[in-house]
């Protein structure tokens, strides 16, 4: 049966996951046309209802959309009844109302996408909610990893920064985990969950991770604004210890290591400046492999009123 949501990546299956990565390469093929549009989505409409800013999220799936010839509007959060007091249920109704075929939720409060999308007949993506998960960052991780190492199970990857309050080293860590890539957390002390899931390694600095021989560097962006106390004593400080420092970029050049980043960079944080003309980063493929990803999960999913 076709699925009408996509929440979480705990809620698939693995041959689901193989088929969205699948889907994403002919799709991908589509961006080298002079004509960058197939009518998949025609006549359908895609409503953007972000509460949380935005910029490479909201713009790759609204390129997605559009790129599948779906109608795309944007419910701008600020200028609506919401600031007034208005429920989220009452929201949905209204969107409802509107007859919209998908919904691309952003939200801060953890679970309240699948809270909209057991309220509503539209396809609802979850683009992010709290802490919780970004399904469709992990599936363009995944995907940008397989382009790399076709076969990737048993392939290495360290997650390094704030696993604590994100939502990307969540479901990443997950999706990389159903396809048998090893994954190894590193960050301060404050930031690293003291008990992550049993198949994933916690090392407490740079040359102990390092020593495991990783395949793949993944940087999380320190997220400051969900951050309730400081959990280190400076960014610079935050660098010198787990950022990717002009030394350590020599150090991965001679590994030949890959290096990923969500975005988006914290540049002297995370990254020294240097990081941006590393021959084996992946951050802009990543960007580019986001689009085709939610062209995949967009054309995969079935509103209610087009199932049975």
């Amino acid at each position: 049966m076709p699925r009408k949501d996509l929440l979480t990546i705990a809620s698939l299956e693995r041959g689901e996951i193989d088929q969205l990565l699948d889907q994403a390469a002919p799709f991908k093929e589509v961006f080298k046309r002079s004509v960058k549009k197939v009518p998949a989505l025609k006549g359908k409409s895609v409503l953007m209802l972000f509460y949380e800013p935005s910029t490479r999220t909201h713009s790759s799936f609204e390129v997605a959309a559009k790129r599948l010839s779906a109608d795309v509007t944007n419910f701008d959060v600020s200028q609506s009844s919401i600031t007034k007091g208005e429920s989220v249920r009452e929201t949905v109704e209204t969107l409802q109302a509107m007859r919209t075929d998908y919904i691309i939720v952003r939200h801060g409060r953890s679970g309240l996408p699948g809270l909209i999308a057991a309220q509503t007949h539209a396809s609802v993506v979850n683009a992010g909610d709290g802490a919780h998960a970004h399904p469709t960052q992990a599936l363009l991780d995944a995907f940008t990893i397989k382009e790399k190492f076709p076969e990737p199970c048993g392939k290495k990857v360290l997650v390094i920064g704030d696993i604590l309050h994100s939502r990307v080293a969540r479901s990443t860590t997950a999706i990389l985990g159903m396809l048998g890539v090893r994954v190894a957390w590193l960050g301060p002390g404050s930031l690293v969950p003291k008990n992550p899931p049993p198949e994933v390694l916690r090392f407490t600095n740079y040359g102990e991770a390092m020593a495991w021989e990783p395949d793949v560097v993944y940087l999380l962006r320190v997220q400051m604004e969900r951050q309730s106390a400081q959990f280190f004593p400076s960014l610079r400080e935050y660098h010198r210890l787990y950022g990717i420092t002009e030394t350590r970029l020599e150090d991965l050049r001679a590994r030949g290591l890959y290096l990923m980043h969500p975005g988006p960079v914290n540049r002297g944080v995370e990254l020294c400046d240097a990081v941006m003309n590393y021959e084996h980063s992946l951050i802009n493929d990543q960007v580019e492999n986001g689009i085709a990803i939610r062209m995949a999960v967009l054309y995969s999913l079935r509103p209610k009123s087009q199932m049975g």
